[in-house]
């Protein structure tokens, strides 16, 4: 089955008692794992982050940013997203193998990821400082870490449910997840009602490989409501490195070591973190930036 476009879709319940945020991540998860060279479990582990960075790309407004990690004392050690409300995104992760076998016929995110760590959050909203929020890691599973983050550090009762099916090959089969924020004055019935859709709700990964449509999805948990729905945004890979960039990178260090490099015969290439990208510098490219960083 040929893979459908990457989307987000957001809106509210008629009655004002939810926000509905429902992401389609599948390119973007073969995409950025393909680029980090993810094991299964690791593909796993990084899809979900994507799928929750996604998800939290649809609160911002126009020119805003944030970026989402979660640093645990397992093999993965860090794993990072970036994403704007333009619907771009890039992600990376520090150990890309974790090396563990599957548990109880599930991959062991938690285990790879690590019980001790922490869930980041920063956000560029346009002000003199970013917002920034912290909680430690509940389950490592990471969606149920992103609704104690929500819970924890915006007061702000949601449900997040993140999936990644991977093919006999362990490639993306299709991966996404959706997150339903309860506002305020919602009422008792409306929890329970929305409890019982979600018990009965099919895995979501299997939904979206079948090719379910993620407003579909939304309906599905809301049948008796009436849903105000937005257009589709679509969603990308998108990094926004470049050679100037990496130059300025290496005018940052100090200028001993930049005459170090300046002096090396070979010279040197700096590689992205998100999108692999090398971009090579002769010692004449070195020694022009040493002199440009020394006093």
């Amino acid at each position: 089955m040929e893979r459908l476009p990457d989307v987000l879709v957001r809106g509210l319940t008629a009655d004002g008692a939810f926000r509905l945020i429902c992401a389609r991540t599948t390119h973007l998860t073969a995409d950025i794992c393909q680029r980090q060279q993810t094991d299964p479990t690791a593909t796993v582990a990084l899809g979900r982050l994507l799928a929750a960075g996604a998800l939290m790309t649809g609160l911002l407004k126009p020119g805003q940013r944030l970026a989402l990690a979660v640093e645990g004392n397992g093999p993965l050690r860090r794993l990072q997203v970036e994403g704007d409300a333009d619907g771009r995104i890039c992600g990376t992760i520090a150990q890309p193998v974790a090396a563990l076998p599957p548990r109880e016929g599930h991959y062991d995110v938690a285990t790879a990821i690590g019980r001790a760590g922490f869930l980041r959050v920063i956000k560029d909203l346009g002000l003199k400082e970013p917002y920034q929020g912290m909680v430690q890691l509940s389950s490592s599973e990471i969606g149920e870490d992103l609704a104690h983050y929500f819970m924890v550090s915006e007061q702000t009762p949601a449900c997040v449910n993140l999936g990644v099916l991977l093919d006999p090959q362990a490639g993306v089969d299709a991966s996404g997840g959706f997150l339903i924020q309860v506002l305020p004055g919602c009422p008792d019935q409306a929890l329970e009602l929305l409890e019982q859709q979600l018990a009965q709700l099919p895995p979501l990964s299997q939904l979206l490989a079948t090719g379910t449509e993620p407003a579909v999805i939304l309906q599905t948990l809301f049948p008796t409501q009436s849903l105000q729905l937005y257009p589709p945004q679509p969603l990308r890979f998108s990094c926004h490195c470049n050679r100037d960039r990496a130059a300025a990178l290496l005018a940052s260090l100090p200028t001993k070591e930049q005459n170090a490099l300046a002096a090396s015969i070979a010279g040197l290439s700096v590689t992205c973190e998100y999108c692999k990208t090398q971009y090579g510098f002769t010692p004449e490219d070195l020694a022009s930036t040493a002199r440009l960083d020394t006093p």
